[in-house]
């Protein structure tokens, strides 16, 4: 049987083992401890301290005067986590916003690291070519001894992130109830930026500091697209991340003079691009479905409601019937727009069609009528309590509301409906337990919107 290498007329020598291990590795490792950094809202991070990098990596070939990719790479920690610390004192010790603060650190010490590698360039150093290889990244370079330096650090980080998984998972989403529960948020949060300074420093010389953000945040993005729960999250990231390694490496060992990194990066991002199309319940695609076939459902609701309404006093026959002419009048629109809700309320037998161009309501018709009205008044006093607004400026679909809403609230909606109330203003106006889905709430019942905690 063929390998894929083969299929793809790659001869999957020394050096392609070497950078497609290292890649996905990088990938793995990036993806996996990028998806907290995408949830804490720190995406810039990591773009950060790949730049907070760069001065290391002068520093540290001024002082060895070699090219050794560990010294290269310790130096580049240090620096990096030098400007992650100066990030979190900016913004905890003045009132400079943290975006501003990562700005502020990712120009500096760039500029720091710029200045130093044109001193380098100018010494003659003889050993001084190749250090740019770090600002886009040269994954063609890699050894066996690179790859497993890959492989032990970012393997070191794995373990940390699995070990402190729940302490990660608390800090991820609500910081200040970690820290209500004896928690230590401050060593915590240094604890996981210095992760996320690992996995920026050993993807330098495969990615470089100008791409490496891409390999940290692309893989969780796609991976969120996909499934609301954090631990799924990390694993699925940390796939995408290794599948976009491989294949970017694959790829770019086809055709001549195509860079390995920019290669993973436009893979990274394409998976992203796929995952934000199809990806069920939150692609684009799938939304767009959705949607339709709401509107379908809530404007054959409408339709039917309109009838129930428009139908004189029912008969011992039934209701009477009603001119599509008049029906298409209520409604503002014109008869040929009624022919498919009608249609699709003939074929579940809500309807009849008449003689005369009239239709009328069946018996089952005019059940779903009432349990189509009785379910938008549960819904306008649910929003009523949860908005604070008048129960006539209440307008959403209520096909779902039986899913939507917890059995006790639906219980104390038809005690509303009953007593004949119109919640929305005062104490009584507070939520109590949406649910949609069984994703997780806030205090004020609302759905939560990140991933499930």
């Amino acid at each position: 049987m063929l390998s894929a290498p083969a299929l793809l007329g790659v001869e999957f020598d020394y050096t392609l083992r070497n950078v497609v291990m290292g890649s996905a590795a990088l990938g793995a490792v990036g993806g996996a401890i990028g998806s907290f950094a995408t949830l804490r809202r720190q995406s810039l991070l990591g773009d950060a301290v790949a730049h907070a990098a760069l001065p290391g990596i002068g520093l540290a070939f001024l002082l060895t005067g070699t090219k050794a990719t560990g010294g290269l790479l310790l130096g580049a920690l240090l620096t990096g986590w030098l400007g992650t610390l100066a990030v979190l004192a900016i913004t905890r010790g003045s009132r400079v916003k943290e975006d501003a603060a990562l700005g502020i650190v990712l120009s500096v010490f760039f500029g720091v690291g710029a200045l130093l590698l044109a001193y380098i360039r100018q010494s003659g150093e003889a050993a001084q070519s190749g250090l740019d290889r770090f600002l886009f990244g040269q994954a063609a370079g890699l050894v066996a001894e690179d790859v497993r330096l890959i492989a032990v650090v970012g393997g070191g980080a794995l373990l940390a992130v699995a070990l402190l998984f729940k302490e990660f998972k608390l800090l991820a989403f609500d910081p200040d109830f970690a820290a209500t529960l004896g928690f230590p948020v401050t060593p915590l949060t240094v604890a996981l930026t210095s992760l996320i300074v690992v996995a920026v420093i050993v993807g330098l010389q495969t990615v470089g500091v100008v791409l490496m953000v891409t390999v940290l945040v692309a893989p969780s993005i796609a991976a969120r697209q996909w499934t609301n729960r954090l631990g799924p999250l990390v694993i699925l990231a940390g796939f995408l991340g290794a599948l976009a390694g491989a294949t970017g490496s694959l790829l770019s060992s086809t055709v001549d003079r195509l860079p390995t990194g920019p290669t993973v990066v436009l893979i990274a991002t394409a998976i992203v691009g796929v995952s934000v199309v199809v990806a069920p319940g939150r692609g684009l695609l799938w939304e767009s479905v959705a949607r339709r076939r709401r509107d379908r459902r809530t404007r054959i609701g409408s339709v039917l409601a309109d009838l129930a309404t428009l139908s004189p006093a029912p008969v011992s026959g039934g209701a009477l019937p009603v001119t599509i002419a008049t029906l298409a009048s209520h409604r503002g629109v014109t008869p040929r727009e009624l022919r498919r809700p009608l249609s699709e309320l003939k074929r579940r037998g809500a309807v009849r069609l008449e003689g005369d161009g009239a239709v009328a309501l069946t018996s089952a018709g005019e059940a779903q009528a009432a349990a189509a009205a009785h379910r938008e008044r549960l819904w306008r006093s649910a929003l009523a309590r949860q908005m604070d607004l008048p129960g006539d400026r209440v307008h959403l679909s209520t096909d779902d509301i039986e899913r939507v809403l917890a059995p006790e609230v639906l219980v104390a909606l038809e005690g509303d409906q009953t007593t004949g109330r119109t919640l929305g203003t005062g104490d009584e106006s507070r939520a109590t337990g949406l649910n949609p889905d069984g994703i997780g709430m806030t205090v004020s019942g609302l759905p939560a919107g990140g991933a499930d905690r």
